[in-house]
Parts: structure tokens; sequence; C-alpha cells
């Protein structure tokens, strides 16, 4: 049997950053979130931020270690598996991730420490400005992450000499056409999915009648949170639909399954992609919608996938599907928030059962969005590595042969099979205990010195009958 290399690095390389990008979707909102609630506590001065932020860092720093465990396996891949690639975009592609190394990851490190060991020995304005610092780490990170990846989308600012690309503007390669737009999109979404694990979370704590004032609190602020981004995401994600119609209009029709272009198209709810036919079969579609939704114009022209060559098409079933997955998991939130925001002006929004229930189901939306969202994004840039320029077949390693990726791959599935089990356990036994009862930690034990004497001192009237 033929093992080809290319498909196997691709799938190799699936199977990692789809794992790992389901911990900076929840930490990055995470981090956020106890900045938010240490701030209030430090400024209103009540218990229940306290107890809800020593709650939710001990969840955030699994999750971030997990997300360092699995992160660090991406920049070995890139020279194991995917040299070439190194080595043509190497002058434009490795300052930007030097710079989220330098920026961002080292200053969460730094302060990390403070945020999860050092809340009874400083201030709590200093307790609360470590929490603010890794918040802003994880968006530094999160800023840089995503130029890369958006140059490789939508390249600027290069030139390329003797097959190398070359920096020519700094503030055009960071600042590439779909960088905004992707950057927008991304974080929100990050925060989103934070957001469903907190109201989820709080509605699984109220179901069980634990840590009652916490849970309710948890709830309240990821609604009000969700009220916001959620319809400020689907604006987002219609100004990343036109950037991506100017800029990647192959990825749009692959999207859209739409192969031949034309004026007033339809919108395509369902249909099965046939590639190799150039046609949809079990269609589902409403007519003209799709122009109005895709160019804003009822009358708007739509480019179809026979406009571009057949070796420079993506593969149509994923984006199309995932395109749809992630469309229907923010409808389902939508209609969550707007429910909530219901339950909570009728008073019966900790007390409905059902909805309850609904918010405990919905932790999974989040992450799965962020996974479909992925699929699209990536799936429908190929046969690309930069967009229009370097194609991922002459990507790989020029000697890796298929035996080698598949021992790799394997050995990537046991580890990550093995990883996520053992910290999810650990996750959801910190979940089923809830939030302390007091915010305060226990007296802290320096150099194997006790807290306390380790014998007390006699009770003076003991002392007293002693005496007598």
């Amino acid at each position: 049997m033929h093992l080809d290399p290319i498909l196997l690095s691709r799938v190799q390389f699936a199977w990692v950053i789809a794992w790992h990008i389901l911990l900076p979707a929840f930490t990055v909102g995470a981090a956020s979130f106890i900045a938010i609630c240490e701030g209030l506590a430090l400024a209103t001065g009540r218990e229940v931020y306290v107890r809800i932020s020593t709650f939710w860092i001990k969840i955030f720093a699994i999750a971030f270690g997990m997300g360092v465990v699995t992160g660090l396996v991406m920049p070995f891949q890139l020279g194991s598996n995917w040299s070439r690639y190194a080595s043509a975009t190497s002058n434009v592609l490795s300052p930007l991730f030097a710079y989220e190394g330098l920026t961002a990851f080292f200053l969460e490190a730094g302060f990390l420490g403070v945020l999860l060991f050092a809340r009874n020995r400083v201030p709590p304005w200093a307790h609360f400005f470590a929490a603010l610092m890794v918040a802003i780490g994880t968006l530094i990170s999160t800023f840089w992450i995503l130029s890369a990846n958006s140059w490789m989308q939508t390249p600027a600012g290069y030139e390329i000499i003797d097959g190398q690309f070359f920096p020519r503007d700094w503030i055009e390669v960071i600042f590439n056409p779909s960088f905004p737009y992707r950057l927008a999109h991304t974080a929100v979404a990050f925060f989103t999915t934070t957001g469903f694990v907190v109201l989820g979370v709080g509605a699984y704590l109220l179901r069980r009648n634990r840590s009652v004032q916490e849970a309710r609190t948890m709830m309240s602020m990821a609604l009000w949170l969700l009220t916001v981004l959620v319809p400020l995401q689907m604006v987002i994600g219609d100004m990343h639909g036109l950037n991506t119609s100017k800029y990647q209009p192959a990825k749009l029709a692959a999207i859209e399954a739409r192969w031949d272009t034309g004026r007033s198209v339809s919108l395509t709810l369902f249909a099965i992609p046939d590639d190799r036919a150039e046609r949809n079969t079990f269609a589902i579609e409403i007519p003209a919608l799709g122009s109005l939704i895709l160019t804003h114009d009822l009358h708007g022209e739509v480019k179809g996938l026979k406009d571009f060559p057949a070796d420079q098409r993506p593969p149509v079933a994923i984006p199309f599907f995932a395109f749809r997955a992630m469309v229907g998991c923010a409808v389902v939130m939508l209609a969550l928030v707007l429910l909530g925001g219901w339950l909570r002006w009728r008073s019966r929004l900790y007390d409905t059962r059902l909805y309850l229930a609904a918010c405990q189901c919905a932790i999974p939306l989040g992450f799965i969005a962020v996974i479909a969202g992925w699929f699209v994004t990536e799936v429908g840039r190929q046969p690309w590595t930069v967009y229009g320029l370097l194609r991922t077949a002459a990507s790989v390693t020029p000697s890796l042969t298929g035996s080698e990726v598949t021992l790799s791959l394997l050995a990537y599935i046991s580890v990550y099979l093995l990883i996520y089990p053992t910290g999810l356990i650990l996750l959801f036994r910190l979940v089923r205990k809830g939030p302390p009862a007091t915010g305060k930690a226990a007296q802290s034990i320096a150099a194997g010195r006790p807290a306390t004497p380790v014998l007390a001192p006699q009770s003076t009237s003991r002392k007293e009958k002693c005496d007598d």
C-alpha cells in the first residue's frame, strides 16, 4: 500500500493543531474572565468574586499547561515535515513567531506564578495586575499567531528572491488584508467559547444546588457577555466573508459549493458536492438569497469553482459542511442567549431546570464552532500553504517517506489520547467540587515551618489549676 507523505503530513498537522486550538479557545477567554473577576473583587470588595476567580484560576492552570505541551509539537513539525515551507517563508514568519514568544509567552509565564501562588503574598491590586497581564499576554499571543496565519492566507508586503520570501514592508506583512477580520472573528470566537463554558458550569452547579451564589453570578456575567458577543460575531463573520470573497474567491466558492459563476445565485442550505462531476446532488436552495448574503446585492455576482483550474481548487465537501456546522452552532447559541434574556426578564433564569440543562449541554458548542471554522479556513486555502504562491505539495520535506510519517502520526495520536483524558478528568473533578467555601487560601507554610506551633500553649484556666 502506498503511503503518501504529503497527505499523511497534512493529517498529522491537522491532528495536532485541531487538539491544540481547543485549549487557546478556552484559555484566552478564561484569562480575561479571571481578570474581570479580580477587578470586580478589588473594586467592590465582594468575596464572591474572589471565590469565582480562585475556582477558574485552577481550571485555567490545567488548560494552560495542556496548551503549552500540545503547542510545543507544532514548531518541530515545521522542521520535520514541512522543511521546504519553513525554508521559503522563514524570513517573514520566523520573526512573527519570535515576537509571539518574546512578548506574549514570557508575559503569561512570568505573571502566571503570581496569579497561581501569591494571593496571600501580594496586595489585592498586585494580584489583579498579574491577572490582567496574563490576560493581555494571551491576547498578544493571539495577535501574532493570527498575523502569521493571515499572511499565509493573504500574503502582502513581501518580495521573492531565489525562491524565498523576504519582508519588504513589515506593516503590510503584519496587517495583511485578511488579518483584522480574522483577528476579530477568532478573538470573539474564543471569548464566546469561554462564555458558554462559564454559563454551562454555572448551570451545572445550580442544578446540583452547589455554590449557589457563585453559580448565579457566573451565569449572569456570562449571559450578559454572550448577549453582546454572539450577535457581534455574526456581524464580524459577515465582514470576514466579504473579505474572503475579494481575496480568496475560490475558498468562498468551495464554502458555498458554487460551481458556476452567476448573478442572483441561490443560497445552498444543504447539498452533497461532487468534485468529479462538478455539481451538487440533493441540493436544498433558497433562490437569490446567496447573492444577497455573499455580496449584499440581490443581483451580485458570485464566482464559481469552474472559473479556476481544477488543480487550484480546494476540496469542496470539508469547507462546505464545516461552514454549515459553524453557522448551526451560532444559531443555537443565539437561541440560548435570547431565551436566557427572556427568562432573566421574567425572573426565572436560575430556576428553569430545562434551560439549565440546555446550558450545560451547550458547553461544547463553542469548541465545535472553532474547530469547524478552522477546517473552513485551512482546507479552503488548499492546495496552497501560502495562498496562490506556494503549493502544499512543494512545502513538504523532500526526503520524507510515508512510513516515517505514519510512525510519528501514531505516536502523536497515542500521546494526545493520553494527555487529553487525563486533563479532562482533572478538570471535571474541579468542576464537581465547585468554588471554594471561602476566597481566603490556607495560611502559607514556608521553608518547612508549620503555620502554627506544634504544641499550643496551655490555657489560662489549666495553668491556674497547676499553680494551685
